[in-house]
């Protein structure tokens, strides 16, 4: 099978994730922080198998504070990876991504320039409906609410590395909110 830039044309959209988030590890700066990113528990886990133990920082269910913790660390020079397995949870956060991170660059007038890479996933729905808790999709809505984030959704294999890449290397230092379709997981 042919290769175009590195990868071969059936990408599958779990592998996708697995190369982009070892890519991401293999810079110094970034930090994989979350619910099970060191232990089983959500999707997300399963793409963050291979990233070594000693760049992870394992939370409890507190989703704001992690959001903190995020943008603490992108303060102090780290690039953090911070997971929401839905983007239901990522609602809780929306406190410290709003207010504090989306808004930072002009309170600290463009002196503090973090760079935060926010995972998150619209919930399948098929075979097993997690219901309305853990399926919705808030893309268009937090688009309405930042200025400041860069919003990615990524539909199709192909679109996922380029996305990852760009939210790590790109010139414009901003933060990147990446939202994974759950259902495309073993689908694609």
């Amino acid at each position: 099978m042919g290769q175009v830039h590195g990868c071969c044309f059936n990408m599958k959209y779990k592998d996708e994730l697995i190369r982009s988030m070892n890519y991401l590890a293999k810079n110094d700066k970034t930090i994989f922080i979350g619910q099970s990113v060191s232990y089983s528990g959500n999707a997300i886990y399963n793409t963050l198998s291979e990233i070594p133990d000693d760049k992870k920082i394992e939370t409890p269910v507190f989703e704001d504070v992690q959001m903190g913790l995020s943008l603490g660390l992108a303060l102090n020079g780290y690039i953090p990876v911070t997971c929401y397995p839905r983007f239901d949870f990522l609602i809780l956060a929306l406190n410290q991504m709003i207010n504090h991170l989306d808004k930072i660059k002009f309170m600290s007038e463009n002196k503090m320039l973090p760079r935060v890479i926010i995972r998150t996933s619209v919930g399948p729905k098929k075979p097993l409906d997690g219901g309305p808790q853990h399926t919705a999709d808030y893309t268009e809505a937090i688009k309405k609410m930042v200025t400041e984030i860069d919003i990615v959704t990524l539909d199709e294999p192909g679109e996922i590395f380029p996305a990852f890449k760009d939210a790590l290397e790109s010139s414009n230092v901003k933060s990147t909110l990446l939202i994974e379709k759950g259902s495309h997981y073993n689908d694609k």
